[in-house]
């Protein structure tokens, strides 16, 4: 992946263009399906609501919670609330 981003780096210099410095985020370590329900979780939404509004089971959200909660080293809901936007 290292390689990719120094060629693209290489080519927008070679435009004139500048890359942008990329700033790490907390949330960079989760997947797509954890960062969506890190985000629904984060406006207030329940557990069974979000499993509504996924079509998954609340235990499957449970799960997702665990693992954003370990991968962010977080304990409790209302810190997602805190996270950046990313």
């Amino acid at each position: 992946m290292e390689a990719f981003a120094e060629r693209a780096a290489r080519e927008l210099r070679a435009t004139g263009e500048h890359p942008r410095k990329r700033t790490a985020q907390p949330t960079d370590g989760l997947t797509a399906q954890e960062l969506h329900i890190a985000r629904l979780v984060a406006t207030g939404a329940t557990t069974r609501e979000v499993a509504a509004q996924l079509f998954l089971s609340p235990r499957t959200i449970e799960a997702h919670l665990r693992s954003i909660f370990r991968k962010l080293g977080i304990t409790s809901r209302r810190q997602l609330r805190e996270l950046p936007p990313s």
